[in-house]
Order: C-alpha cells, then sequence, then structure tokens
C-alpha cells in the first residue's frame, strides 16, 4: 500500500484536501492531511508561538505515526506546505510531491518564494504574528490562479482561512542534504503560469536548480488548471500523484554539448549579414544606406539568469530578426536588459527606455521613425508605450508575449499591464504574433488584450502561427513559421517607412 501524506499551503489546513484524500482512499491507497499548528483546530502552540520548525514537527508527527516501513510514502506539499515538508525523515520518505510549489533552499525563507513583492513587503512588515487571510475570492488572485475552482469551492476556502503565522514564512529553511537521494516529482498547474516547457527552456537558458534537474530521476506532471487543483481538479490530481508514486512523469532533457538547447539553435531564415556594431548593452545593425533610416528595438523576454551565457543578444533568435530588419532598409537594435527576476521589471523598462534614447541619438538613425518589438516575457514592458506612445513611436510589435500579469506575478496593480495600458495606445499601429501553442495563461493574457484593444478600437494587426510554439523561430521550422516571421517584419516595416523608403523584402530564405 502507498501512503501519501499531504502537507497544506499558506492560509489552509488539512480540509482543502478532504476530496483528494477520498479518492485516493478509493483508489486502494492511504491518505493522511498534516494539521499545521496555529491553522488547524491541533494541539500545538499558539499562533503567535508558531514558526516553521513548529510546521516540521507536524509533518514528522504525521510521518512517524504512519509506520511501517514496508509500506511507499509519498509526502506531497502544495504551494508553502513543500517548506516544512522538504529534508525531513529522509530515510522514510520514497518521494517527494512539490504540487505547484516553489523550489525550497537552504537558509532562505518561505516568503522568499512569493513572486509577488508587494506581498512579500506586506508579510515582512506585518504588524502581528500572523498575516490575515484572503478575505474574498479576488484576493485570493493575488496569491495564485483560481482558474477551474467552482463558486461554492472557493467560498468555502475564504470561509475556512486562517491566518498565517509570520514565523512560517520569516523563519529561514535549514537543508541538512539528506534529502538529495529522495526521487522528486513536481506538478505543475498551467493555469497557473507553470509548464514543462516553460521549466525546460529556463533549465536550458542556465537556471542552476533547473539545470541540476535536467538529467535527474526527478519527473513532471502538468495539470490545466490553477494554483488549487485539489478543488478544482481533484480526480485528475489523484491521478498523478499515484502515477507519480509510481515514478512516471516527464524527465528534463540535460543539456547536451553536441546539440544546442532550443533558445541557441540557428533561426529558421536564411537572412543577409548586416554590419554589427556594439555600444554597451546594445547592438546595432546596419543597413547599406547613406540617409538616416527608421529603427528597431528589439527587446528580449525573460526572466533570464544574469549569469546566462550568451546573453539574450547573441541568441540566434533576436539576431536573425534584426538582420531581417537591417535587410528591409532600418537600423536594428538589440538591448541586453536586466530582466532577471519578476522583481526586475522597472530596470528592465529603465534599461529599455535608456537604450531607447541612445538609438535615437546615433546620426544614422531618423529619430522621428522607431519600432518596438517585443518578445515573451519581455511583454509587460510594452505597457509603458502603449500607455502614452510618444509622437516619433511609429509601431510596436509583440511576439508570443505576455500581455498582462501571470497569476501571482505581482503586477496587477503594477503599471506593466498592457492589456489595460492599450485603452491609451490611440492610433499606434500593434503588430501581435500569436502562436497556436501557447502556455494556457500566456495564451489567456493575449486574449485579454485582443479584447480591450477591440473595445477601445485600437489598431491591431494578428499574425498568427495556429501551430507554433513559443519561440517558434528555432522549435518549429516549418513554412507557417518562416510566412510568419516574413509577414510580421514586412507589417512593422510598411509601418515605419516613408513611401520608397522600404528597400525591399527584408528576408530571403
Amino acid at each position: 500500500m502507498t501512503v501519501f501524506v499531504l502537507v497544506p499551503g499558506m492560509f489552509t489546513g488539512a480540509h482543502v484536501w478532504r476530496e483528494t484524500a477520498d479518492r485516493l482512499a478509493a483508489a486502494g491507497a492511504e491518505a493522511h492531511a498534516v494539521r499545521p499548528s496555529g491553522i488547524d483546530a491541533s494541539p500545538g502552540p499558539a499562533r503567535g508561538g508558531v514558526d516553521l520548525e513548529a510546521h516540521i514537527a507536524d509533518v514528522v508527527a504525521v510521518i512517524d505515526s504512519v509506520g511501517g516501513t514496508d509500506r511507499k510514502l509519498v509526502l506531497v506539499g502544495h504551494d508553502y506546505g513543500i517548506h516544512p515538508a522538504v529534508d525531513r525523515r529522509a530515510g522514510r520518505v520514497d518521494r517527494i510531491v512539490s504540487l505547484d510549489s516553489g523550489m525550497p533552499r537552504n537558509g532562505v525563507p518561505a516568503v522568499a518564494a512569493v513572486p509577488d513583492r508587494s506581498l512579500r513587503d506586506r508579510t515582512a512588515a506585518t504588524d502581528g504574528d500572523a498575516l490575515p487571510p484572503p478575505a474574498t475570492p479576488e484576493d485570493w488572485r493575488r496569491w495564485g490562479s483560481t482558474e477551474g475552482v467552482p463558486g461554492p469551492a472557493l467560498d468555502r476556502l475564504t470561509a475556512l482561512a486562517a491566518p498565517q503565522p509570520v514565523g512560517t514564512l520569516l523563519q529561514p529553511l535549514r537543508l541538512t542534504g539528506v534529502v538529495d537521494s529522495v526521487p522528486v516529482t513536481g506538478v505543475l498547474c498551467t493555469g497557473n503560469g507553470a509548464s514543462i516547457e516553460m521549466v525546460q527552456m529556463m533549465a536550458d537558458r542556465g537556471d542552476p536548480a533547473l539545470r541540476a534537474l535536467a538529467g535527474s530521476p526527478a519527473t513532471f506532471f502538468e495539470l490545466r488548471t490553477g494554483h488549487w487543483p485539489m478543488l478544482s481538479r481533484p480526480a485528475e490530481l489523484t491521478d498523478v500523484l499515484l502515477r507519480a508514486a509510481s515514478g512516471d512523469g516527464h524527465r528534463l532533457v540535460p543539456v547536451d554539448a553536441s546539440e544546442p538547447p532550443a533558445h541557441l539553435r540557428p533561426f529558421l531564415l536564411d537572412v543577409p549579414e548586416a554590419t554589427r556594431e556594439r555600444h554597451g548593452d546594445v547592438d546595432l545593425y546596419l543597413p547599406d544606406a547613406e540617409e538616416p533610416r527608421p529603427a528597431v528595438l528589439f527587446v528580449h523576454g525573460g526572466p533570464v539568469p544574469a549569469d546566462a551565457r550568451p546573453t539574450p543578444r547573441d541568441w540566434p533568435t533576436l539576431r536573425g530578426y534584426a538582420h531581417c530588419a537591417a535587410a528591409g532598409g532600418a537600423v536594428a537594435a538589440v538591448v541586453d536588459h536586466r530582466l532577471h527576476g519578476l522583481d526586475d521589471y522597472e530596470r528592465a523598462a529603465a534599461d529599455v527606455a535608456a537604450a531607447l534614447d541612445d538609438v535615437r541619438a546615433d546620426p544614422r538613425v531618423d529619430a522621428d521613425r522607431t519600432a518596438l518589438w517585443f518578445f515573451s516575457g519581455g511583454g509587460p514592458i510594452a505597457a509603458r508605450w502603449l500607455d502614452a506612445p510618444p509622437p516619433w513611436l511609429r509601431c510596436l510589435a509583440a511576439t508570443y508575449p505576455v500581455l498582462g500579469p501571470l497569476p501571482g506575478w505581482g503586477l496587477t496593480d503594477s503599471r506593466f499591464n498592457p492589456a489595460r495600458a492599450v485603452a491609451n495606445a490611440g492610433a499606434l499601429p500593434v503588430v501581435l504574433t500569436r502562436v497556436g501553442r501557447e502556455t494556457p495563461a500566456i495564451a489567456a493574457t493575449v486574449e485579454e488584450f485582443l479584447a480591450a484593444a477591440e473595445e477601445c478600437g485600437a489598431d491591431v494587426e494578428v499574425v498568427d502561427v495556429p501551430h507554433g510554439r513559443h519561440a517558434f523561430e528555432t522549435v518549429d521550422r516549418t513554412d507557417e513559421s518562416r510566412d510568419a516571421v516574413r509577414r510580421a517584419m514586412r507589417a512593422v516595416l510598411d509601418r515605419l517607412c516613408r513611401p520608397g523608403m522600404w528597400q525591399g523584402s527584408p528576408t530571403t530564405g
């Protein structure tokens, strides 16, 4: 028999696992939900004295109560619950399942895994012993996507929520390292912005923790739902937990020195090489022209680890687009901005603004004819220019972009929300390349943006790649993909150049 020990996340107790535990039992397994001290009505110290070690002790007590080393024991931690669950009783645990949670790190408190900086600051500045729980369904969305959770279940989650003892979030986690030998499974909820494809991409780009998992026995599953699958998809979650216990799941592909990772594969078009100049964090690609030419500044996505090499401006996709623009008669520029984490959008936007100033000041550039082109996670930066387009910005392009805050990113109340900013775009033309096989959470932001654009009458041209994936220029080398790049480039240059300025086809491949 397999025994599951289920650890709840923030503000919640054993009650969130009720239906999943019942389904596990019906499948022949045994399930025990941990009742965290100070949250559930269980014996233990008063809420003011509860810290991370108290919740670790709660988890250990349940593991010890199970007994019987002949039975497989799977420890499941949801959200914050992975922190007290990890690295304890390693000799007794056969597998750890991390359910839509961050990766615990030695010496780092659980609050560091909260992407929303304002929520982290609020936790650290809490005047009292506990953080008040979400009071409305909308409040829950600040902590994660509630996609798929039925209204009554969300109401019940709110009614039963309890204050989270601050000590559980601020006390640094101490790891002994013994858990490194325990197999791990990650369950990603796509409605909350995660996917296996995205994790693989981050590992390829050099994220040290994820790169260590690539090629390891660690497995992954996806659930097409929000952050609380035990409430929204209990049957599917039960199936995934049973499969995880058996060692099933997707494994990350390790970096192969003989094969470049997806983001470093060749660009899908053969493009004439343009003269390239490096100026600080900006590369210029110059067309063969004597008079000042319009310019396109390409803005990479992310977050990208600070120590990733090569840096984005040397990635084949960005270089390929820049060569295309230069072949079409524009000065192309690619900036390495500092979007290394979700807290970095302010400084990344400042980097882009500074790069724009430098590019427009170059005497080879027609400063009154400039375009911005955003990719992927760089999309939120576009909100600044959509909200107040300067007269010299003649076009804004976005390719498989994030066009609204993803759940839990912490940008909900910020200015980095293109879906909200497009209402002020006026006559600014927007060229949007949309891929048909996008991550659901990102696709939702694109549809929200398009709905808002339609409502306000914004000038948006959509270039569809029906069978394309995120980063299709290197992972989907098809005629459909090639045609999409050509159409998007022509659309931007048509809006950027005066009649007679365009030198011709920007692509030859």
